[in-house]
């Protein structure tokens, strides 16, 4: 599920929105009101149930061998996302829609690579909702690898740490950072 030329998509869990309005986000950074759609690079960050938290990675062109086989393993894959095991059920079960916007009153938004596509001003979309379907079977067809971890944060680390372009959401949402366990140092 993609945008066509001269679309942006939005994608929401509400197949009732007749028009977005800008808005400042509950945990936006920033003060100005947006009405926020994704182009066709950043769409398959959203084929997922809103609130799930995930971690995604893609090779760059700057990306080295070693970070590529090593976060994105064997197989030529160049892009993988994650999420935890506790979200599994919701995203094979998630009813979640696109919605075609016109792209002309957007703006890319992002530094330095921009991550979203911004309007100032409120948005018709184009027609009707349209369901996105089996999200496991959308992240198959576009190549995508999708890991189920036990934690995300590991694979985080690993994942800014690299070469690789990479992305957070709702990672709030996300179980607990591991504590470390302190080494054991026998008495003298």
């Amino acid at each position: 599920m993609r945008p066509e030329p001269g679309q942006v998509l939005h994608f929401s869990e509400d197949p009732t929105i007749t028009r977005f309005v800008p808005h400042v986000a509950a945990t936006a950074q920033q003060a100005d009101a947006y009405v926020w759609a994704v182009d066709a690079n950043r769409a398959p960050d959203y084929w997922f149930p809103r609130d799930c938290p995930r971690a995604l990675a893609w090779t760059l062109p700057t990306t080295s061998t070693i970070d590529r086989e090593r976060i994105l393993g064997p197989g030529g894959a160049s892009r993988v996302h994650a999420i935890e095991y506790d979200w599994v059920d919701r995203l094979l079960s998630s009813r979640l829609f696109a919605y075609r916007l016109p792209a002309a009153p957007f703006r890319p938004f992002g530094e330095p690579e921009p991550h979203a596509m911004v309007a100032t001003e409120s948005v018709v979309p184009l027609g009707p909702p349209e369901p996105v379907g089996n999200l496991l079977h959308l992240h198959r067809d576009a190549g995508i690898q999708l890991r189920v971890l036990d934690n995300l944060w590991g694979f985080w680390d690993a994942v800014t740490a690299s070469t690789l372009g990479w992305s957070g959401i709702r990672l709030r949402n996300a179980r607990p950072r591991p504590v470390a366990k302190a080494a054991r140092i026998p008495p003298p």
